[in-house]
């Protein structure tokens, strides 16, 4: 995430850490992502506010925003081996609204690559709360210690891991990530 809003920054001709700043630290824009991420918000709520915030204009600011971010191959090709394997998988996220632009169809990650497909903005609460990941292991009708949960932000794996559920910290090393998510799963069929 972090390189694809460096990216956007320079496509925008903002300072560095400008688009950053507006989303994880100025009240407005960490009041409206929040709001968005649990169905309270909608995307374009978002696009005026952050498009205020940045001084520039708010017409597909989520899809001009999120231009540049690419699913990781090797987690995505590793996913998809799992559930060619017969095990099911999910996409649980803390939603960017799914209208006007639908980050997810555009990245190919649309609904039928999963087993299970958990957005906040549908279920009304968002990582880290305990909740959405109570409500993942329902969708996927398996007990918490069956499952592997990957995320990029250390803050959202702590709940998971109380339930149970084992997890792996994603950073920037795809290969490291898609090695720990294949050790685990081929763990899980020998126990």
């Amino acid at each position: 995430m972090r390189t694809n809003g460096e990216a956007f920054e320079r496509s925008e001709g903002l300072p560095p850490g400008a688009y950053f700043h507006a989303l994880d630290e100025h009240p407005e824009g960490v009041e409206v992502y929040a709001a968005l991420e649990v169905g309270e918000a909608t995307q374009d709520d978002w696009n005026v506010t952050i498009g205020r915030l940045l001084g520039i204009d708010p017409t597909n600011l989520m899809g001009r925003a999120l231009a540049a971010l690419r699913p990781e191959g090797l987690i995505v090709d590793a996913a998809q081996r799992a559930r060619e394997a017969g095990v099911k998988v999910a996409l649980l996220s803390n939603s960017f609204g799914l209208r006007p632009y639908n980050p997810y169809e555009a990245l190919g990650m649309g609904e039928d690559r999963f087993d299970a497909y958990i957005l906040s903005e549908r279920e009304g609460v968002r990582k880290p709360a305990p909740l959405i990941y109570q409500r993942a292991l329902e969708k996927l009708d398996l007990r918490a210690e069956e499952c592997v949960f990957v995320d990029d932000h250390v803050k959202n794996l702590p709940p998971a891991e109380a339930l149970g559920i084992r997890t792996i910290h994603h950073t920037t090393d795809p290969a490291a990530t898609a090695a720990a998510l294949e050790s685990l799963l081929a763990n899980r069929t020998t126990t």
